[in-house]
């Protein structure tokens, strides 16, 4: 219970919401006065995904990975009831939904302020983004939101491979666009650095210093530096973010709020059918939070890469998914935010044998 004490009082996720404020103003400001940073850190890509960012979200999960019990995996294997609401709401509700929202606010809440091409390649862009479930940043929002870390872990892999055979389809049906490849060597790449590489090094980091220095040490002297290190990690990847892409705010902030409406609208109406869902299944909290926060998130590598390769790189589509990268972290912590919030709504079997709260 201290350590849960600690962790919460820690001044880095006390004052996340200031940080991130000031990381985005930090992006921001940073592209506007060195502009050429754009430039530079742009090309510095493999297979669509920013090479910085990357090793900023390994530093972000590579910490996380190390602090979970590998009990909790099996554990979560052998408990359908999150996997299946997940699945459910990633690929027969949320695409949907998207295609619903883009609808609405392109073509009927913002007709008067777009034309019908840009329109319909702002509405192509969010459906791609819809159909993009995340598999990364979940464990960062999971991690935050006290949530079962081992659901969260397996998830994150079933919704890997649940993309290899579903995104494209899905695409193409809400779309009606035929020939959509699935980008292969984004979804490898990303899979391999977001998720693989940490959890080798995490699951090594854990055994060794368990085995080494033993149990009191590892939770007393190690994971408090590296919780610390995920939250910076966090914060230089929005800097990053928004100092790559953070001009369109500046530039065409109207068109940029229409979109993030949309996406936000989505993205919110799955999480609370999600959540609300897991309370009469009976999912405690711990996995109640991780389940509706991965239903509500989006992969926007794979939603940019395809945008992309299928509109351009100055289309309408292409830019409706950026503003998915520059506005997945405030909204996702937001729903980090609702989730402790409501974290009496659920039966916490788990936290009330342990003596918490």
């Amino acid at each position: 219970m201290s350590q849960e004490k600690e962790r919460r009082l820690g001044v880095w996720e006390k004052y996340l919401s200031l940080w991130v404020a000031l990381s985005i103003g930090a992006g921001i400001g940073l592209g506007k006065v060195f502009p050429q940073i754009s430039d530079i850190l742009g090309g510095l890509t493999v297979a669509n995904v920013s090479i910085p960012v990357a090793v900023c979200l390994f530093l972000m999960i590579y910490p996380i990975m190390v602090q979970i019990d590998f009990s909790q995996v099996r554990e979560a294997v052998r408990t359908p009831k999150p996997i299946v609401t997940t699945l459910v709401a990633n690929w027969a509700v949320k695409p949907f939904t998207m295609a619903l929202f883009a609808w609405l606010f392109m073509g009927v809440v913002f007709k008067g302020f777009l034309s019908p091409e840009l329109a319909q390649e702002y509405r192509a862009g969010m459906i791609l983004l819809g159909v993009a479930p995340c598999t990364a940043m979940v464990l960062m929002w999971s991690y935050l939101a006290r949530g079962n870390m081992g659901h969260t872990l397996v998830m994150t892999a079933i919704n890997s491979l649940s993309m290899v055979l579903l995104y494209a389809p899905l695409a193409r049906f809400l779309l009606g666009i035929s020939g959509i490849v699935i980008p292969w060597k984004t979804i490898a790449f990303s899979v391999a650095v977001y998720i693989c590489l940490p959890l080798l090094c995490g699951y090594f980091t854990r055994t060794q210093a368990i085995k080494r220095r033993g149990t009191a040490w590892f939770e007393s002297k190690l994971i408090p530096p590296l919780r610390t290190v995920s939250i910076i990690a966090l914060l230089i990847t929005l800097v990053i973010l928004f100092s790559l892409q953070g001009n369109i705010i500046v530039e065409i902030p109207a068109v940029v709020g229409m979109i993030a409406i949309g996406i936000f609208c989505n993205i919110l109406f799955i999480f609370a059918l999600t959540y609300l869902v897991s309370r009469p299944i009976r999912l405690p909290y711990e996995d109640a939070a991780p389940t509706a926060i991965i239903a509500g998130s989006n992969h926007f590598e794979v939603a940019v890469a395809v945008a992309i390769t299928i509109f351009g790189l100055s289309s309408g589509a292409a830019l409706a998914t950026v503003v998915g990268v520059l506005t997945e972290v405030p909204f996702m912590l937001f729903l980090v935010w609702l989730c402790k919030k409501t974290r009496a709504f659920f039966y916490q079997p788990r936290l009330q044998n342990a003596g918490g709260k």
